[in-house]
């Protein structure tokens, strides 16, 4: 007897590799796009949070990212003055005064208000879109004494900082 051939099989044809990176970033995108908004939630930790718990945790971030701009004078102008951030939708917001060369959480309004989505503000700090651009399409909007509003922005515009306040 002898030996049998090999059988050969017939030859498939080639699939397109699949890239999980790719899917996964596709995946990814569209759960961006369909999950729930963080405002309820952040105002609901807005009111339960007693006021000297909220300044501990604004104050000192935000004195640690700018204090290099502060030691230089970038914010003596303010001095005295307040600004209110908002989220749209009657969500919470903070009050920012500079006192002392510090910046300082405060209760109350503010002599200028500046209100927009939370995706507009992460838009800003993180220097994803240029600030002007928020504003011209109205995704941010400045209320009250604009000329503050406007100084702040531009000062904002002109540091040179980074927007992780807990950089090592």
């Amino acid at each position: 007897m002898t030996p049998a051939a090999p059988t050969r099989f017939p030859r498939l044809p080639s699939l397109p590799r699949w890239s999980p990176p790719e899917l996964l970033t596709q995946a990814l995108t569209v759960a961006r796009d369909y999950r729930p908004s963080p405002t309820p939630l952040l105002t609901a930790i807005d009111r339960a949070l007693p006021f000297p718990c909220r300044q501990l945790l604004v104050e000192v971030p935000l004195n640690r990212l700018f204090a290099e701009a502060m030691t230089l004078g970038e914010f003596d102008e303010f001095e005295g003055r307040r600004l209110r951030l908002e989220l749209d939708g009657g969500a919470g917001g903070l009050t920012l005064g500079f006192w002392c060369g510090r910046l300082r959480l405060v209760e109350g309004p503010g002599e200028a208000t500046i209100r927009g989505s939370l995706a507009a503000f992460k838009a800003l700090a993180e220097r994803s879109v240029d600030p002007d651009q928020l504003f011209f399409q109205r995704r941010l909007v400045i209320e009250g004494e604009t000329e503050l509003g406007l100084a702040i922005k531009n000062l904002l515009d002109s540091l040179d900082w980074s927007p992780s306040p807990f950089r090592p």
